[in-house]
């Protein structure tokens, strides 16, 4: 039927609802808006009932099928919400959501949501087939020169107005973590005077968001104190911070060693990677410190964690942090 937008999906749902959404992108805030506003449109249309499949390894496509089949006593339409955080559903989950796709049923919904998919799979068959009868959610990151304008948006729709300069302060605090930025934006809304925010206003609110900063995490963390960076973790957690601004930080700290360990092998010097000079002995420390193999199992864990704190049952999202935070100071976690 349509690829659309974040932007497009208030007006594309007032039209109708469709049989299938593909909510597809790395922005856990946006995938999250999005899923909402489904969830809730879904709802005044009837579907009261919700099955949550999690597509990890090993999973038994059987159970989509099933789930399309049954129905509860007190309900005659049903949400299917199945989430793929690996992407790529395998030759029989490719399959099965051919043949879910060719169901035709009025009574159930089908909201898949998964990562940012490449060319190839959205040229893949299953893609194609989910799409002649739903809409395909294309999320994309919010980079560096967009950060302001997104700010400023998010602002107006909270009822609020800023100065330039407020809005690029806010941006350089929140370094494209579009979830953070949105808490902040909350807590603007209490400081705001006459829904005005000075650049004044904006420094004070960012100085004073969180006595342990998430940044200063990951700094005590580069810098191998591991005690120090346990104790701020704990703190984030006393001050009711998601567990999703945390690992949002630890993980995109991690990809970012992997991405200068492998230009610093090639020759590039240190001062041209990290533009802040603070941070470049502690960067180049961890570099030397932990091997590429060792932050690629730290991404492995970083999506465990991901998927605990999204519901799964195997781990509790914090204790996972903690293992992460000891590993990138350079410890193992008992």
């Amino acid at each position: 039927m349509a690829r659309i937008t974040p932007r497009q999906l208030s007006q594309n749902l007032r039209q109708g609802i469709a049989p299938i959404y593909v909510v597809t992108g790395d922005e856990p805030l946006l995938v999250q808006e999005c899923c909402d506003s489904i969830r809730d449109a879904a709802r005044k249309h009837g579907f009261f009932e919700r099955d949550l499949l999690h597509g990890e390894h090993n999973f038994d496509w059987g159970q989509l099928l099933s789930a399309a089949g049954s129905l509860s006593l007190f309900a005659d339409k049903k949400i299917i919400e199945l989430r793929l955080p690996g992407g790529k559903p395998g030759d029989k989950g490719s399959k099965a959501l051919q043949e879910f796709a060719s169901m035709g049923a009025d009574d159930t919904l089908l909201l898949l949501v998964l990562p940012r998919l490449d060319r190839a799979q959205l040229n893949s068959k299953w893609v194609k087939a989910l799409e002649e009868r739903g809409v395909l959610i294309q999320i994309w990151p919010v980079d560096a020169t967009e950060m302001p304008r997104w700010i400023h948006e998010r602002l107006r729709a909270a009822g609020l107005e800023a100065e330039p300069e407020a809005i690029q302060i806010l941006a350089e605090r929140v370094e494209g973590n579009l979830l953070a930025a949105s808490q902040e934006i909350e807590k603007l809304k209490l400081l705001a005077q006459d829904s005005i925010i000075t650049a004044d206003i904006m420094n004070n609110a960012v100085a004073s968001s969180a006595r342990y900063d998430v940044f200063g995490l990951i700094d005590k963390a580069l810098a191998a104190d591991a005690a120090g960076a346990v104790r701020t973790l704990q703190g984030l957690r006393a001050e009711g911070v998601e567990a999703a601004v945390v690992l949002w930080a630890i993980a995109r700290e991690i990809r970012t060693l992997l991405e200068t360990q492998q230009k610093l092998d090639q020759g590039q010097p240190i001062n041209r990677l990290v533009r802040i000079q603070k941070r470049q002995p502690l960067i180049q420390a961890a570099c030397q410190r932990l091997r590429p193999r060792q932050l690629e199992n730290f991404l492995l864990r970083a999506r465990a964690v991901d998927n605990a704190i999204k519901g799964g049952k195997e781990m509790d999202p914090w204790a996972g942090l903690l293992e992460l935070t000891l590993n990138l100071s350079g410890k193992r976690s008992i």
